[in-house]
């Protein structure tokens, strides 16, 4: 398993790391974000997307569930936060994206721990030592969020 740890001091920073490692990404890839409330998720996603070249504006889905973007590979920007099962997931059609040609990012990842495909990225974003100050930990293979 490779882990990659990186300091980001500003939102513009979050989005700079995360527009890198879009760089790195190919279709079919699920990057599952970890992080609580206001740790900088949805920057993290504005990021890829700027990496893979999606042009219109990147907010978070949290009561559509899920936006698609068109870019270089599609971005499939997928919010679990108020999912709370498998009947729950099955309604977002996640299982059907999953068979797409693109990159699925999903917040609150941890609430579909059971349901995220083999290969998985995970990227942990966590406070740092300063309130503008986080640490993105990014880990490629099988990881969790929940210890």
């Amino acid at each position: 398993m490779q882990i990659d740890r990186y300091v980001s001091h500003s939102p513009a920073d979050t989005e700079r790391f995360a527009r890198q490692l879009a760089q790195t990404l190919s279709a079919g890839d699920v990057v599952a974000l970890c992080g609580g409330l206001g740790m900088g998720k949805t920057a993290f996603v504005r990021g890829l997307a700027q990496g893979l070249e999606v042009t219109g504006e990147v907010s978070s889905p949290t009561f559509a569930l899920v936006h698609e973007h068109p870019g270089r590979l599609d971005l499939y920007h997928f919010d679990m936060y108020r999912v709370e099962g498998w009947d729950d997931l099955e309604t977002t059609g996640y299982f059907d994206y999953l068979t797409k040609k693109g990159v699925l990012a999903i917040e609150w990842s941890e609430n579909i721990e059971g349901a995220l495909p083999v290969g998985f990225i995970r990227v942990t974003i966590e406070l740092g030592e300063t309130e503008s100050q986080r640490i993105i930990t990014v880990e490629r293979g099988e990881s969790s969020c929940v210890s």
